[in-house]
């Protein structure tokens, strides 16, 4: 049964300013309406994205609430590859909005079931803890009220995939994952396999392993892949585990890469939460922000590793956008990967903010920019800048820093990329001016520009991160993780040598 969730004509152009704070034309997409004094209004932060055929579904939080989550979910759609969008919001989840009884919602990720026809965006629902949700749409614009995936524990960082490929013996599993920072972010997965309309027990991989932030992939095979943000002894890892019997078990995770990455500045909200995406034959590209190429990891660069299996993967190579040399920061990465091209050929498009100046203190301009490559990351692009010299001081703020997003995307819509994010302009008195916008054009690079390679390029021996250890397992700092336990006796030992 559908709820009220249905859309209306909402793309509005916004043409470059003669100040180049925006330097393209951008669409946006949606506008927070709401009212209610939990929110700090009108803000839009963290859109989720997914594209299949010309259809493009994007999901985003709507009134940003400093303690998590904003007053509903917003979503976006298009039907024609970009041209046109309509939006709205998504009924029964909040008390804001259709009747719903959590007081936030937050999180929101997209996918698409081809078995089944029906569209999913999967949130949190947010009371004293958070619940993940699925709402579902057999159009991606007419939207029914939320089903329950979890049933117990606390939740962040969700995220949702369909296996699509008819070939494979899990056609039409869809799995969701989470993780429970009540619970020292042990990892969970469920699946359905009827639409989204029932869901599993939630299972845990095969060593019970804490993460945060995992991506679920699906192979052409039917093999799940789910690269992840790894947490071990307050150290960060990114780390992958799979499933190769449709979510009936999991792995346990093997280590893609520890993680050295640089404090953004600002008090701006960010972290090494990855992005991945996989082409036509299954290879699973994976980046994440990193500082392992900088002398002092005085910034990071968006670093990449890529796997056939979910099991070996290349070590991590710097994406070009600029020289390693240079004083810009990059971070929140949104990757696209062309889904009908793969090998050598395949083609990616990576959208990410950044600090035209890293050790930018107090008063830093975020800006937004993306690069692509024709060759599976062999090669990029010069960076093109979409908006620049966002001031800080027009983000709402959180627990734990002021925000645009966690993470951002992008997707090929009939083999062209878009991406989503999020655009702050200054505000109106006490009233942000921060929403989710689109280009009315693919995102592409010059046909005959230059390409830049980093394969000569080494990572700086014994490079460490600029900051201590991560001290919550959840990204709005409501669950400290506890400081590494001391060797008491090894304590008593050196005591006596004293």
């Amino acid at each position: 049964m559908l709820g009220c969730g249905s859309s209306t004509p909402s793309e509005t152009t916004t043409t470059p300013p003669s100040n180049n704070f925006q330097t393209v034309t951008l669409t946006r997409l949606s506008q927070d309406t709401f009212t209610n004094t939990t929110s700090q209004h009108a803000t839009e932060v963290e859109p989720g994205l997914y594209a299949f055929g010309s259809t493009m579904v994007t999901a985003f939080q709507v009134g940003r609430i400093s303690s998590g989550g904003g007053a509903d979910i917003g979503f976006a759609t298009s039907t024609d590859a970009g041209t046109t969008w309509n939006s709205g919001y998504l009924p029964g989840i909040t008390t804001f909005q259709g009747g719903g009884s959590f007081s936030a919602a937050s999180d929101a990720v997209v996918a698409f079931d081809a078995a089944h026809a029906v569209w999913m965006i999967s949130s949190l629902g947010i009371n004293a803890t958070a619940q993940v949700l699925v709402n579902r749409s057999p159009d991606g614009i007419n939207w029914g009220n939320p089903i329950a995936v979890s049933t117990n524990g606390d939740t962040d960082k969700n995220w949702i995939v369909c296996d699509n490929t008819p070939a494979s013996p899990f056609y039409g599993h869809c799995y969701v994952e989470w993780d429970d920072p009540s619970n020292q972010d042990i990892i969970e997965m469920s699946t359905s396999k009827d639409g989204g309309l029932t869901w599993s027990s939630a299972q845990n991989t095969a060593n019970s392993a804490q993460g945060i932030g995992g991506v679920p992939l699906v192979q052409p095979n039917g093999i799940v892949v789910v690269p992840i943000l790894g947490i071990s002894d307050n150290s960060e890892i990114i780390t992958a585990f799979t499933s190769t019997d449709g979510g009936g078990s999991w792995s346990a995770p093997v280590t893609v890469s520890p993680v050295t990455d640089h404090q953004v500045a600002g008090n701006l909200r960010t972290s090494a939460l990855p992005s991945a995406q996989l082409d036509a034959t299954g290879t699973v590209y994976v980046i994440w922000q990193d500082c392992r190429f900088r002398t002092n990891c005085a910034s990071n660069d968006l670093v990449l590793s890529t796997s056939t299996d979910g099991v070996t993967w290349t070590n991590p190579a710097r994406v070009p956008i600029d020289a390693a040399t240079s004083t810009v920061d990059h971070f929140i990465p949104g990757l696209g990967v062309n889904p009908t091209t793969s090998g050598a050929s395949a083609h990616l498009t990576l959208t990410y903010y950044f600090y035209p100046v890293s050790n930018c203190g107090t008063t830093c301009s975020l800006g937004l920019g993306y690069v692509s490559s024709q060759d599976a990351g062999e090669t990029w692009s010069a960076p093109t800048q979409l908006v620049g010299g966002m001031s800080l001081t027009w983000l709402p703020n959180t627990f734990s820093g002021l925000m645009v997003a966690d993470y951002i995307s992008t997707s090929f819509a009939n083999g062209k990329a878009f991406g989503v994010f999020a655009v702050a302009y200054p505000p109106t008195g006490t009233v942000f001016n921060e929403a989710i916008y689109t280009t009315p054009s693919p995102l592409v690079a010059e046909e005959n520009g230059r390409r830049v390679s980093s394969k000569r390029e080494s990572p700086i021996p014994n490079a460490k991160s600029d900051h201590g250890p991560r001290r919550f397992y959840d990204e709005d700092h409501e669950y400290p993780i506890p400081p590494p336990q001391r060797d008491s006796k090894r304590d008593l030992r050196r005591s006596a040598r004293k």
